[in-house]
């Protein structure tokens, strides 16, 4: 997942932070002691200015954030009051270089309050939101400001200036318009409030799902309870528990979907039922981490949003900067691909069921037991165990060996562990990045284990932006949540977690490979529907025989995974395809259906407009339930993918279609590397998506080779 909760130097953050609340004044020596002593108050020294996290506290995120909003609000005036007639240099420009402050300090709240919160950034969290979307309001909404962009933009083909320049003003227009501009002055107040209230509860959810998460993970006082899971993975869950004050018990938390890892190997139904149970339910206990009331609110904001802007609802007005464009795109989109993923989710339903029945299990399967009974379809149909598996993905191994080495074979890159640089956490990681004449490229931070104090999931972002306009070159981050093993133990992986790796660090090569001029153009700075293309690209090295070889080694002997395996993890990559689309379908066509909701449409009820939606698509199999819950879907509710979780499907037709390429041009090779590196992940956001494709690809992207790839033609 590409968070994008900074883009701009204008602070486009409308998603992460969230409620008001005011400040206590100061003294004006109280306030210059503490710009003195707050790191946030000058750039860094370190290495491409990458932050101190020795010197960082978490008192000094809000004076800084205030701060910052202040001194950006009056460039923001001096430009929109500036006497001298609007040029792209005086005004675009201007804003580009603008923003600072406020930049440095949100990028790192930005990664702590996801990746290592706490009580204290939750609140600041909470307190700052609605402060940030107003002002964004005060920007995009500035009748002046907008006057000044509108007249560069309405004389653009006559300034002389390069393409990145023309598209840079054609963003801002469109941005501009799409908050509000042109409204008058009574719309843009509605708008305003509605703005605060959205980025209040966007980040009240965020909470809630935290805490409901941690609340929610599964505890067992019987170690019989969990037969079936392996002794590293009992260890972690008696260390997790006794950690979280339960000793002498055993604990699994739980991850952000809807299915659990663990679910794969316990063999007690019961206990199987349980997990599911504690993730379906997780958001949904009438407490105070119950999320639905949230949600429903912010249906509600969102459709209102929409009606001030003019749009029938939210999703017409959030894809006009998409490559879709609009709802029915799509919905014509899903639609190509629902009937043959549920198609092969029912004939996959029917194995599993003739496996439980051959068993003499006596009971039809249920969705807590997909995945065990699944897993042993799987080894019974092409003789693969996952956990036969495990032992050749030790994760730095794989990181490495595989996700790095696949880099330099594409790309020429190479990389230099920095242990002399301070880290957030003690299990993060950082590297240098070099280009193959030695020039630096940036820094790569990586934490892959699971915390409570974590959000689910798996994400990129950047701590320094890439701008040859501010001299500056990319930081990047991954963050993943995969089980971090008991002490002395190594950190074995399934092939899900190889590829997700894979995947977030194709995130990062599209920000590391950034060559923009300026912000707000540069690399990840994409729509959804484009952003995701690198990343799943990149899933696709995973199983190339050159990588995997180079990085699937036996943990104790060092030996490389026997060819055999290797066969059958290849001759097993469609297995359980049916399951895996559908489940992402559901959870795209939730997101659509929530955001095309209009005036007239009330819902009361979010589990009954849930099964109304799913049905109404033919999407409501008792097996396959969405990979996420309306309750529990982070990514539409506050990680800015509103309207826009099609995009992992949409962007996976894009990577397939893409590597059909390389298949047809030889491979992975350092001359197709390059190509695909100048066409696409350098290209930043400077042209129109479709043309940026069409160049790399001599035409538009088919869906064929994605349907071919998932094995949903049989």
């Amino acid at each position: 997942m590409m968070k994008h909760l900074i883009t701009l130097p204008l602070i486009a953050v409308t998603m992460l932070l969230t409620s008001c609340g005011d400040k206590e004044k100061k003294t004006e020596a109280t306030d210059t002691a503490a710009v003195v002593e707050n790191p946030f108050f000058k750039e860094s020294t370190l290495a491409y200015h990458t932050p101190d996290f020795s010197k960082i506290s978490d008192a000094d995120f809000q004076p800084a954030m205030e701060e910052g909003m202040k001194q950006n609000l009056a460039e923001i005036e001096a430009i929109a009051n500036n006497p001298e007639a609007p040029t792209f240099e005086n005004t675009l420009v201007a804003i580009e270089k603008g923003g600072q402050l406020l930049t440095r300090v949100y990028r790192v709240f930005n990664l702590l309050s996801g990746a290592n919160t706490n009580p204290e950034l939750q609140r600041i969290q909470e307190e700052e939101a609605p402060k940030m979307a107003a002002h964004e309001d005060a920007i995009y909404l500035n009748s002046k400001l907008f006057k000044r962009v509108e007249t560069i933009y309405n004389e653009r083909a006559n300034l002389n200036l390069d393409a990145e320049s023309v598209h840079l003003i054609e963003y801002y227009y469109q941005h501009f318009i799409l908050a509000g501009a042109k409204l008058n002055d009574t719309d843009k107040d509605k708008l305003k409030k509605l703005n605060g209230e959205e980025a209040s509860l966007t980040a009240k959810f965020t909470n809630q799902l935290l805490a409901a998460a941690k609340a929610g993970a599964l505890t067992v006082d019987n170690v019989d309870a969990l037969k079936g899971l392996s002794e590293g993975a009992l260890e972690a869950a008696a260390k997790t528990a006794k950690d979280n004050g339960e000793a002498g018990k055993w604990q699994i938390p739980l991850q952000n979907t809807t299915q659990q890892p663990d679910l794969q190997n316990l063999s007690d139904r019961a206990t199987r039922e349980q997990l599911f149970n504690a993730s379906w339910t997780r958001a949904e206990k009438g407490d105070a981490n119950d999320t639905r009331a949230t949600i429903l609110r912010l249906a509600e904001i969102r459709i209102q949003q929409a009606n001030i802007l003019g749009y029938p609802n939210y999703a017409a007005w959030k894809l006009q900067d998409q490559m879709a464009k609009t709802p029915e795109a799509v919905e014509t989109f899903l639609n190509q691909l629902i009937p043959a993923a549920t198609a092969k989710a029912k004939r996959e339903a029917k194995d599993i069921q003739a496996l439980v029945d051959k068993q003499k299990g006596g009971f039809t399967a249920e969705a807590w037991d997909w995945n065990y009974y699944s897993e042993q379809v799987r080894k019974e149909k092409y003789d693969l165990d996952e956990n036969e598996i495990k032992p050749y993905f030790e994760l730095n191994n794989v990181l490495e060996n595989g996700v790095f080495y696949a880099a330099t074979q594409l790309y020429g890159i190479t990389f230099k562990e920095r242990k002399d640089l301070p880290v957030y956490q003690e299990d993060v990681r950082v590297f240098e990045l070099f280009e193959e004449d030695g020039t630096s490229i940036g820094l790569f931070y990586c934490d892959y284990f699971k915390r409570d104090n974590k959000s689910g999931g798996a994400w990129m972002d950047n701590i320094v932006g890439q701008s040859k306009l501010m001299n500056t070159k990319p930081v990047i981050y991954n963050v993943c949540n995969f089980t971090k093993p008991a002490p002395g133990q190594p950190a074995l992986i399934s092939f899900d977690d190889v590829t997700t790796m894979f995947h977030e660090f194709g995130h990062a090569l599209h920000g590391f490979f950034a060559s923009q001029q300026y912000p707000s153009l540069s690399g990840t700075n994409t729509p959804r529907d484009f952003v995701e293309f690198p990343s799943q690209f990149n899933e696709n090295w995973a199983l190339n025989s050159k990588v995997l070889k180079n990085y699937a080694k036996h943990y104790k002997t060092g030996e490389p995974m026997p060819e055999t395996l290797i066969a059958k993890i290849k001759k097993a990559s469609t297995f359980n395809q049916g399951y895996s689309m559908t489940e992402i379908l559901a959870a795209a066509d939730l997101d659509m259906q929530w955001h095309t909701l209009g005036t007239n449409d009330k819902v009361t009820d979010v589990d009954a407009f849930e099964k109304e939606a799913l049905k109404k698509t033919h999407l409501d199999l008792a097996q396959v339930p969405p990979r996420y819950r309306s309750s529990y879907f982070l990514h539409i509710w506050a990680n800015g993918y509103s309207a826009g979780y099609y995009a992992y499907s949409w962007t996976e037709m894009l990577d397939h279609d893409a590597f059909q390429w390389f298949e047809e041009n030889g491979g992975m090779t350092r001359k197709n590397g390059q190509y695909f590196r100048d066409m696409i992940l350098s290209r930043g956001n400077t042209e129109d998506f479709g043309k940026l494709y069409r160049d790399f690809r001599g035409r538009d992207a088919k869906i064929d080779a994605m349907i071919k790839s998932r094995g949903l033609l049989e």
